[in-house]
């Protein structure tokens, strides 16, 4: 097999070109290919559903949590708003939790990856103990 590099980092983009048995390809890439994970997620992720409202402007959309992380939660809706977006989150519980949330990933026609805003100390708080009971192993 054959491994080559072209470009110089920050001056142009990188190739890297692969050949082998029947085959060449050549990728491109902005930065080092060793740093680069197929995980990108930093934080443990807990399967949680709940329902919520995603207070938009003046529209109100319904969808419900998938999973909840110590960044972000991923929310299942059939109406999705694009990377980027703010919103703010009521998620559907015995008190409700309002959080203030980033679309960072959208999937057409399953839902939506966010970033949640925890400069709030109320909002911090409430969201910290949610993972602390999600968490904490059941017997």
């Amino acid at each position: 097999m054959l491994v080559a590099f072209r470009g110089d980092i920050g001056l142009a983009p990188r190739t890297r070109e692969i050949s082998g048995r029947g085959f060449h390809h050549r990728l491109m890439a902005t930065g080092d290919l060793s740093s680069r994970r197929t995980e990108r997620r930093r934080a443990t992720r807990f399967a949680f559903r709940a329902e919520l409202d995603i207070e938009w402007g003046s529209a109100v959309l319904r969808g419900s949590t998938r999973d909840l992380s110590a960044s972000g939660m991923f929310i299942e809706a059939a109406d999705t708003l694009w990377v980027g977006a703010g919103f703010t989150a009521r998620l559907k519980l015995d008190k409700p939790v309002l959080l203030d949330c980033f679309v960072k990933r959208v999937e057409p026609g399953c839902g939506m990856g966010v970033s949640v805003d925890l400069s709030k100390a109320e909002t911090q708080q409430r969201y910290q103990e949610l993972l602390a009971q999600l968490s904490t192993p059941r017997p």
